[in-house]
């Protein structure tokens, strides 16, 4: 099975176009009124913390269970031409799947895919998916419990 995120890209660049206009606007309105002491500087602050969690949240996240390898991407949106130094990836076979653990926190979801390597240690591997639909949640929830399942049995 193969899924990803790729429609959500032209929404966060818009959402990046959005608040820097609105820091400029608010910055503008701010100094021109002077309703608080230093309200350009908070309207800076803000906005610097308003892209820093978009920054951190907007990941590109791509998931194919075809074949005999497990391929898990996870990589940053803006600039992954030129700059790809947000990539995640892991590329495992189906056999070294040992678990999954998704965690919903308030804005952000994390996934945890556990790989076990021919020594007996056990790694985990973490992929923001706060953007991948519900949907397509269920679907890469699916595909792991299959695989575990499938994996569980041969060992007995």
């Amino acid at each position: 099975m193969r899924t990803d995120n790729r429609e959500i890209k032209n929404t966060i660049i818009s959402i990046y176009f959005i608040l820097i206009i609105l820091a400029i606007l608010l910055a503008t309105v701010f100094k021109s009124y002077n309703l608080v002491e230093g309200s350009t500087l908070y309207a800076l602050i803000g906005l610097v913390v308003a892209v820093v969690i978009v920054h951190f949240i907007a990941r590109f996240f791509e998931y194919d269970s075809d074949g005999s390898n497990v391929i898990i991407t996870n990589s940053g949106l803006i600039l992954t031409d030129v700059f790809n130094y947000r990539e995640t990836k892991v590329e495992v076979a189906r056999e070294q799947l040992s678990g999954y653990k998704i965690t919903n926190y308030f804005f952000y979801r994390n996934l945890v895919v556990y790989v076990k390597h021919s020594n007996g240690k056990v790694t985990k591997e973490n992929f923001n998916v706060t953007l991948l639909k519900r949907k397509k949640i269920k679907y890469v929830r699916q595909s792991l419990k299959k695989i575990i399942k499938e994996n569980k049995s041969i060992k007995l």
